[in-house]
């Protein structure tokens, strides 16, 4: 960091288990991506290339060598994975894996009617191949899912190799996780908590409001995904307290009604 900070909270270092940012890059170009990793390298833990933007992003190649050479992992968004088995295509999108020379894949049904012990096999299958992610929720905003089902859900891709679960939410996050007005079903988070390891999930939380929602339930090294490229460094602000929405929460003091500083005991 460029200066000393007292009373900070502690932040996981990479490679991490948890305290995961997981930016999305939704078609960013070469000379794009670079200045990204230029400024938010240190605080991003894997890139996920969107939905199927891989397919149409030109010079995919050299975009995933900058990832590469700087030591952030990448994968296609699951998206690309349903667009191949809607197709009948698994072996194909095998392939592209190796291909690219990915090491991790998201495996998802939230565009597909996919029978969950299928999907199941699709995780145990790439699991031998590569590290997989798998998503659970709905993109379908009129889709609920009772809670009980997101946890057994989980916990079956868990069993069946997946390394983590991720809690759906879209780009806009106005889906599975949350209501239509980005609210998070915040009962729905807490069940789910109560039997899923909070290391094992990543959140999807594009919004501010969202992810302060997280950092405030489960601290500054919960695991959050969907992130803009440009809300890496102001997301990394949040977890550390040192934007307003975080401000006071790590220092264990309480905001004055009448809005006056708080004073600190020596």
């Amino acid at each position: 960091m460029n200066y000393l900070l007292k009373n900070l909270p502690e932040r996981t270092t990479k490679p991490r288990q948890y305290g995961f940012t997981m930016a999305m890059d939704k078609g960013l170009s070469v000379r794009e991506a670079e200045d990204f990793l230029n400024v938010a390298a240190d605080h991003i833990d894997i890139v996920k290339l969107g939905w199927a933007t891989s397919y149409v992003t030109p010079n995919l190649k050299d975009k995933l060598k900058v990832y590469r050479d700087a030591g952030i992992p990448v994968y296609f968004g699951g998206t690309l994975f349903e667009a191949f088995i809607i197709r009948d295509q698994f072996d194909d999108y095998r392939k592209v894996l190796d291909k690219y020379d990915l090491n991790f894949a998201e495996v998802s049904d939230g565009s597909i009617d996919l029978d969950h012990d299928k999907k199941c096999d699709y995780i145990n299958k790439l699991s031998q191949q590569v590290t997989v992610l798998s998503e659970v929720g709905s993109k379908d905003a009129e889709k609920i899912i009772p809670p009980y089902k997101w946890i057994e859900l989980m916990q079956k891709e868990l069993d069946a190799g997946a390394w983590k679960v991720i809690g759906e939410a879209r780009e806009s996050g106005n889906v599975g996780l949350f209501r239509s007005t980005g609210e998070v079903r915040s009962g729905l988070v807490q069940e789910i908590l109560t039997k899923i390891p909070f290391e094992k999930i990543i959140w999807e939380a594009p919004q501010k409001a969202q992810q302060v929602w997280f950092i405030k339930l489960l601290g500054a090294n919960v695991n959050l995904g969907n992130i803009a490229p440009n809300e890496v460094i102001p997301l990394e602000t949040i977890r550390l307290g040192l934007r307003g929405d975080t401000f006071l929460h790590f220092l264990g003091i309480d905001k004055k009604a009448n809005n006056t500083p708080p004073f600190f005991a020596e």
